[in-house]
């Protein structure tokens, strides 16, 4: 017995999402299928509000609400210090430890040559308009501790030696090959607190 089509394009469907496999993407449908009309409904209606509503920030490349994201406009924030991330959701993981007053910029990825990502798709343009624009005295590259992140942190390095400006990244607490994004609060606050100039 094969599965009627619209079921077969819905599991389809979940395979983007990452760590989604097709018995879990079946197992997702089928849950759906046992959720009350106007629970479905909302789930579709929020997840067309998603795309509709979030947005980058015109300035740093992080999520936002309008044009500016919060942290953009907030006049407390210390514009000498700035924090640049490859995912706004390490900025949020970074943020919740209440250890980076400063601001932030997404450059959207790291460098993966095995997937055909290089330093031509980062925001690097994007970037150095920031910069001049903000004025800082610190960058802190906040990567993940792995081969891509290393090669990101040492391009972006190289293109900002020009600009005289104290360059760190997160202390090596950071075990290889983790993520930013699933790192605990008190490894992460060292590798803030630890921080290594870069040379």
């Amino acid at each position: 017995m094969t599965y009627p089509q619209i079921i077969n394009k819905l599991i389809k469907s979940f395979l983007i999402l990452p760590g989604v496999g097709p018995r879990t993407a079946e197992r997702y449908v089928f849950c759906l299928l046992k959720q009350k009309q106007e629970d479905i409904f909302l789930l579709a209606q929020l997840l067309i509000e998603l795309k509709e509503q979030i947005k980058e920030c015109k300035l740093c490349n992080c999520l936002a609400e309008n044009e500016i994201c919060t942290i953009c406009l907030d006049k407390n924030r210390d514009k000498k210090i700035l924090c640049i991330v490859s995912d706004a959701r390490d900025m949020l993981t970074i943020e919740s430890t209440r250890k980076h007053s400063g601001i932030y910029f997404n450059l959207g990825q790291t460098i993966e040559i095995s997937k055909g990502i290089n330093s031509n798709h980062l925001a690097i343009e994007k970037l150095l308009e920031y910069i001049k624009k903000t004025t800082p005295t610190e960058i802190i590259l906040a990567f993940n501790p792995n081969i891509e992140g290393e090669t990101t942190a040492m391009y972006i390095a190289k293109k900002l030696k020009t600009y005289n400006l104290k360059i760190t990244k997160l202390a090596r607490g950071l075990p290889m090959g983790s993520n930013l994004e699933y790192t605990d609060e008190t490894t992460l606050n060292n590798a803030f607190k630890y921080r290594n100039i870069m040379n």
